[in-house]
């Protein structure tokens, strides 16, 4: 039976992608840069809640040393919304915490992403979401290197 999923390697995927990391960077961003980032298209319309959204939990799921037998970790609390525009466009978004106003404007964004006339408007009103997450990143980096010890092993004399 053919796999339902699409395919990441079909002619869709460089669509697929470039949504992908919207949709991340739609996870990644607080709610007040969802605003502006629809403000900045100029988003006016209002869409149909497909499924509110609403606030359950997920099974977290580690592997032992990185790469062993899988292990139930803990529960995650993750906030969905589904929406759909007038034009039949359906956005979707996933995130961890509760913020039900947050995956609404994720939902609405991915929605409005998929008008390809938006599609370049969006991904530059996000810019400052990615900016703001790789300085993140780059603090942390540097943070980390700041406690990172070198062992070195020195050859004894009389050996």
């Amino acid at each position: 039976m053919p796999d339902p999923r699409p395919d990441a390697s079909g002619p869709d995927a460089p669509d697929l992608a470039a949504r992908r990391a919207v949709m991340g960077l739609c996870g990644e961003a607080r709610p007040e840069e969802l605003r502006r980032a629809l403000t900045q298209v100029g988003a006016g319309e209002e869409p149909e809640d497909l499924r509110p959204p609403e606030t359950g939990l997920v099974m977290t799921r580690g592997r032992i040393g990185g790469d062993g037998r899988p292990f139930n970790l803990g529960e995650a609390t993750v906030t969905r919304a589904a929406v759909r525009l007038s034009g039949g466009e359906t956005g979707f978004a996933y995130h961890l915490g509760r913020d039900r106003a947050k995956a609404r404007l994720a939902a609405t964004l991915d929605a409005l992403w998929q008008r390809p006339a938006l599609r370049r408007e969006i991904e530059a009103a996000l810019l400052p979401v990615a900016a703001r997450r790789a300085a993140e990143r780059e603090a942390e980096v540097r943070r980390i290197a700041a406690t990172r010890v070198n062992f070195f092993t020195m050859a004894r004399g009389e050996d």
